[in-house]
C-alpha cells in the first residue's frame, strides 16, 4: 500500500507547523462527532493557509470539505493537511478523497492511517490514483491520542475506558456515612462536565444511584460551547433502580443494564424512561467485558467514562479493562474512616500493586487532577 521512501520521506519545520494547526482544529470537534473521529484539516498554496476546517458533528461535513470550500479556487495544486486519512467511501456524507481528486490538490499530508476497515489505505490509494502525491506518518502519535476512542474500536471492537474519581489527598473519596458533597472545587468539577462532554456513554453502578441520584449530565455554561450529552448506562444486576430516579428523567438516552431474564421484572423503568439491555454476568455481577463489547458494537461508543463507586471502579481495574484513571486530589485529609477509592480484595503484598503511568499532572483551581494508566504487570501500556 505504502512504499518504503514515502513512509521515510522528510517533513519539514513547515509542515509539522501546519499539522499542528490541523490538530489545535481537530480538537474543536472534541465534543461533537461521536461516533465519528475529531479531524481537522488545513490548506496551504506557496506557504499561505488558504482554507481550513474541522469535523464538527456526526452528519455534518468533514474537515476536508469545510476546508476546501475556505480555500475555493485556491486548493487547486495546494498541500493538503489532515489529521486523519480522507475517507473514501459514502456514509452520511460523500467521500473526502474524491473532494480533494475535484478540487485538483497537489499533495495530501496525513497524519495517520484510518483504522476503519471501510477506509483503512484506500482513501490514500485513490488519491494516488489520481496523480495526487501523498505522505503519512506526521504526527501520527499526537491524532491517535485524540481519537483514542475511535482506534480503539476499530481495532479491537472495545471502547477507550476511562475510569475518574474525586478523592482526598489521603485517598478518600466519601466519609464513613457516605457523605461526599463536594470533595473538591468548582473549577474541578467544571472539568469533569468537560470530561463527560467528551464521552459517548457514561456509566454507574446502582449502588452509587441508590447512595447519590446522581444525573450523570454535562452541565456547562453557554460560553464554553456547543455539547451533545453522552448515553448513560446504569449496571444493575438486580434490578434495584427506582422508576423515578433522576437519571432517568434527564434529557438523553440512559440504559440499565440487567442480568439475562430479569427485564421483563420491571415494566415500571421502561415506563420511566429506561432502556433496560441484558449482558451475561453471575449472580452479582455482569460481564464487565461484555459490556463494552456491546456500548462499542451497538451504540459504537469510543469512550466509555466510568463514575462510580470503589467497588465498580476497582472491578474495572481488576479486569484490565481501565485505559485511563483521571483522579482529582483535594488539599484537604478525611482520615481512616473514610470510604476508599477502589475496592480491590487480594491486594496483599508489595508484589500486587497495580502499577500507573502518570501521563499528566496540574493544577485545576485548589485541587490538582492526576492522569494515569494501569500498566500490565509486565509493564506494557494497554493503551498502546
Amino acid at each position: 500500500m505504502t512504499s518504503r521512501a514515502e513512509a521515510a520521506a522528510p517533513f519539514t519545520a513547515d509542515d509539522h507547523r501546519h499539522m499542528a494547526r490541523a490538530l489545535r482544529l481537530a480538537r474543536r470537534g472534541l465534543w461533537g462527532t461521536h461516533p465519528n473521529p475529531r479531524v481537522g484539516c488545513v490548506v496551504v498554496r506557496d506557504g499561505d493557509v488558504v482554507g481550513e476546517g474541522w469535523h464538527e458533528r456526526a452528519g455534518a461535513p468533514h474537515a476536508e470539505i469545510h476546508a476546501l470550500r475556505a480555500a475555493g479556487e485556491r486548493a487547486r495544486g495546494a498541500v493538503v493537511y489532515v489529521t486523519l486519512e480522507p475517507c473514501s467511501h459514502h456514509g452520511r456524507t460523500p467521500p473526502c478523497a474524491d473532494a480533494l481528486v475535484a478540487a485538483g490538490v497537489a499533495e495530501v499530508v496525513a497524519a495517520v492511517v484510518d483504522p476503519n476497515p471501510q477506509v483503512a489505505g484506500c482513501g490514500l490509494e485513490r488519491l494516488r490514483a489520481a496523480g495526487i502525491a501523498v505522505r503519512h506518518g506526521l504526527m501520527a502519535a499526537e491524532a491517535e491520542a485524540l481519537n483514542a476512542g475511535f482506534f480503539r474500536r476499530q481495532r479491537a471492537g472495545l471502547p477507550w475506558v476511562r475510569v475518574k474519581s474525586a478523592m482526598s489527598l489521603d485517598g478518600r473519596t466519601a466519609m464513613a456515612s457516605g457523605e461526599s458533597k463536594w470533595i473538591t472545587g468548582e473549577a474541578a468539577r467544571l472539568d469533569v462536565h468537560r470530561l463527560r462532554a467528551s464521552a459517548s456513554h457514561m456509566v454507574t453502578g446502582i449502588g452509587t444511584v441508590l447512595a447519590d441520584d446522581p444525573s450523570l449530565t454535562v452541565r456547562l455554561p453557554p460560553e464554553e460551547g456547543a455539547w451533545r450529552q453522552p448515553e448513560r448506562v446504569i449496571l444493575d444486576p438486580r434490578l434495584e433502580t427506582p422508576a423515578g430516579a433522576r437519571i432517568l428523567r434527564e434529557p438523553g438516552e440512559t440504559f440499565v443494564a440487567t442480568l439475562p431474564g430479569r427485564a421483563a421484572a420491571r415494566p415500571d423503568l421502561a415506563e420511566a424512561g429506561a432502556r433496560l439491555v441484558e449482558l451475561p454476568g453471575d449472580e452479582e455481577r455482569i460481564d464487565l467485558a461484555a459490556l463494552l463489547e456491546w456500548l462499542a458494537r451497538e451504540r459504537q461508543a469510543n469512550e466509555v467514562m466510568v463514575e462510580a463507586g470503589a467497588t465498580l471502579a476497582g472491578a474495572f481495574l481488576e479486569a484490565g479493562l481501565a485505559d485511563e484513571l483521571v483522579l482529582y486530589l483535594a488539599p484537604h485529609l478525611m482520615g481512616s474512616d473514610a470510604r476508599g477509592a477502589f475496592t480491590m480484595p487480594g491486594v496483599l503484598e508489595m508484589v500486587h500493586r497495580r502499577a500507573l503511568e502518570i501521563r499528566d499532572v496540574r493544577p485545576v483551581g485548589h485541587d490538582w487532577r492526576i492522569v494515569a494508566r494501569p500498566l500490565s504487570r509486565h509493564g506494557a501500556d494497554p493503551g498502546q
